[in-house]
């Protein structure tokens, strides 16, 4: 049927008695299942339904920055050497979260965080293709959670908001969480090395080790085929590490 004898039909059915004109009707079906009861769907609620989910897809896609999955940097490990270098010198951790005191429970959260950094870190370094982006976050994401268990040792009434926004961060922006964390260690450390004379020699290498492995990383992003860059940051890493468990003794 053209649409112009259609609209003449309509207009020839308009003012009859019982009959009821609905322009634009949307197809629709019904359905009676095995127990009687009966379903009802429309084409119009299935395209509300398409522009619900889409609208989602597209807040998600702008979500800010802070929200997004770290850029995992991949460099390093170029040969075969810098790889045995990069894993050994990640042993250390492991000794350090070995020998650290378990006087409590935060103590032993932090002790075993310790280990983790040391094997995930052997784990990234070994690995290989495709997995070794995730293994870079895995690194990550194992030091800001040790830097939130020495925090909590340190100190065991860290302001619950704090806490809560780290636990929710940590996954995706671990940096950002392990910096704030280790500002709080650090004001801790010069607190404690004023009131405590025999702090005072601990805290002073452990400023140089972190002078150190803080030019170390930097020079490890901005000079990515430099060999062995990354190996002397965990060495200077590993020794601001080691001052610190003598905050917990």
């Amino acid at each position: 049927m053209s649409p112009q004898r259609a609209l003449s039909t309509s207009r020839a059915l308009e003012g009859v008695h019982g009959v009821h004109l609905v322009p634009h009707s949307t197809f629709a079906f019904e359905e009676i299942n095995q127990h009687g009861v009966l379903y009802q769907s429309t084409c119009e609620s299935k395209t509300v339904g398409a522009n619900q989910r889409f609208m989602v897809q597209r807040v998600w896609q702008q979500r800010p920055a802070c929200l997004r999955p770290i850029q995992c940097s991949l460099n390093g490990d170029n040969s075969l050497a810098e790889t045995i270098a990069n894993v050994l010198t990640s042993l250390p951790f492991i000794a350090l979260g070995m020998q650290a005191t378990r006087k409590n429970l935060n103590c032993k959260l932090y002790a075993n965080s310790l280990i983790g950094v040391g094997v995930t870190s052997s784990l990234y370094h070994a690995s290989r293709g495709n997995m070794r982006k995730y293994m870079r976050w895995a690194d990550y994401s194992m030091i800001a959670t040790a830097t939130v268990c020495l925090t909590r040792a340190l100190r065991n009434e860290n302001p619950k908001f704090l806490m809560a926004a780290s636990a929710l961060f940590l996954p995706i922006q671990p940096l950002m969480v392990s910096a704030v964390h280790t500002g709080m260690m650090e004001v801790a450390f010069a607190k404690r090395a004023i009131q405590d004379p025999d702090l005072r020699m601990a805290h002073n290498v452990h400023k140089m080790s972190s002078v150190l492995g803080g030019a170390l990383f930097i020079a490890d992003d901005v000079f990515p085929g430099t060999p062995f860059l990354h190996a002397g940051w965990h060495v200077a890493a590993a020794v601001g590490v080691g001052t610190c468990n003598k905050l917990l003794e």
